[in-house]
């Protein structure tokens, strides 16, 4: 799943976002630890944000799903490869 989303995650707190439209489609995705909570929309199956096993005080969330946000065209945003996770250790 992670090295196939493809999108870029900004992070906030956990009372930072604020969910205005749409709660009752969101679905919830654990795997592997089940530490991180990854939701997305169970309509179109987009990912919307996840609450962080490496910070479980954060959400990242989907750049992309704010509304007239272009992330491709944001300078600068550095990328995961969705495999090798920044908390894991070598």
């Amino acid at each position: 799943m992670c090295r196939r989303r493809g999108a870029i995650a900004a992070s906030v707190t956990l009372d930072g976002i604020r969910i205005v439209k749409g709660a009752e489609h969101l679905k919830l995705y654990q795997f592997n630890t089940k530490m991180a909570k990854h939701y997305f929309c169970g309509n179109c199956g987009i990912y919307t944000h996840h609450q962080r096993r490496s910070n479980p005080t954060q959400f990242g969330f989907n750049v992309a799903c704010l509304e007239g946000i272009n992330p491709l065209k944001i300078e600068g945003i550095p990328t995961y490869d969705g495999v090798n996770h920044p908390a894991d250790k070598r």
